[in-house]
């Protein structure tokens, strides 16, 4: 095993939550304590343990994002314009543990294998599962997931209905290729909007592959999170924390025209000139003063990472192309940790 690879890779911390009050959005304080106030979550490798307070058995979750599947057929040959450059892009890759060469079908299958092993509860697909929505491969991982008989959600990222240089807005397209190609994979759910019932703990799996969210998906993550009960956010894009790139852009204060490099790489257009709507940053502000909120998980930056955002920590994963993936482990405080943290 290459150890420098893996250690460059991966990240290693731990951190204990005492919060005794939320900040409301007028900067008042919100009485109700954190939901980790009385529990607490450590970070080893790409494993992210809780120790929980209210919940009566543990929760596993897998997740994965950027796998960045190139697999295509002949129906796709009609957009082989638009798919030529991505369909290149990751045919093949390093393992990030092992060093040796892999590929995303591979890394993905891996992956899944896994999870069905560990008898995880929910496999979580955080978006770039897809290089471009090529049937081929949207039909592959429909396949294996469902076979494998794990219970899944799947969440878009900017790659997974985009086909570079198509005309069309990026909310236009988005919809278009949703509907076209990848609706089989939310399960009867709302594509932009979803949530999943795991022993207790609400997943939340919100769309915002292009950076912004909209005032249905703000009000839709404001009542889950009202709910008193745990949530975990799983999204692509990370939210912004201070010090990080353009890349962790649902947030950011730079995020718009002047910051956009890769607009016409991509085939897409600019970022708006005025930056994220007041709605996006709503949510933001909504996100990190959310008491029942245990995390955000999300990828696209293609690093593995943490932040510590007032108190809320957000995972980002390294992509699954090279084989990583978050473990999430939820459980319940008892006995001698319970006595410690009382």
């Amino acid at each position: 095993m290459k150890r420098r690879n893996f250690l460059n890779t991966m990240f290693s911390a731990a951190a204990g939550m005492g919060l005794s009050s939320c900040v409301a959005d007028d900067g008042s304080k919100v009485g109700r304590k954190s939901i980790l106030h009385n529990g607490s979550f450590s970070v080893d490798g790409n494993r992210v343990t809780y120790y929980l307070d209210g919940i009566s058995e543990p929760v596993k979750i897998i997740q994965v994002t950027d796998t960045h599947l190139w697999m295509d057929d002949e129906r796709g040959e009609p957009f082989r314009q638009y798919s030529a450059r991505m369909a290149r892009a990751y045919n093949q890759t390093q393992h990030l543990i092992t060093g040796d060469a892999t590929n995303p079908e591979e890394a993905f299958k891996e992956v899944l294998k896994m999870a069905v092993e560990k008898e995880a509860d929910l496999f979580a697909m955080t978006g770039d599962i897809f290089s471009f929505p090529s049937e081929a491969a949207i039909d592959w991982v429909k396949e294996k997931v469902e076979e494998s008989g794990l219970k899944y959600l799947f969440v878009s990222g900017n790659h997974d209905w985009h086909y570079e240089g198509m005309e069309g807005s990026i909310h236009h397209l988005r919809e278009t290729w949703i509907n076209k190609r990848l609706m089989d994979l939310y399960q009867g759910k709302d594509p932009m909007m979803a949530a999943y019932d795991i022993k207790g703990v609400t997943v939340l799996a919100i769309d915002n592959a292009t950076y912004e969210v909209t005032p249905d998906q703000l009000e839709f993550f404001k009542g889950h999170a009202s709910a008193e009960r745990p949530v975990a956010l799983m999204m692509h894009i990370p939210m912004y924390a201070p010090g990080r790139s353009i890349w962790f852009g649902c947030g950011n204060p730079d995020w718009g025209a002047a910051t956009d490099r890769n607009y016409d790489l991509e085939g897409r257009e600019r970022w708006p000139e005025e930056g994220h709507t007041k709605t996006t940053m709503d949510y933001h502000r909504q996100v990190f003063t959310a008491p029942d909120l245990l995390g955000v998980f999300a990828g696209h930056s293609h690093r593995q990472s943490v932040d510590l955002i007032k108190g809320i920590p957000q995972f980002v994963a390294a992509p699954n192309a090279a084989g990583a993936y978050l473990e999430i482990d939820i459980l319940p405080l008892e006995g001698k940790n319970r006595q410690v943290l009382s």
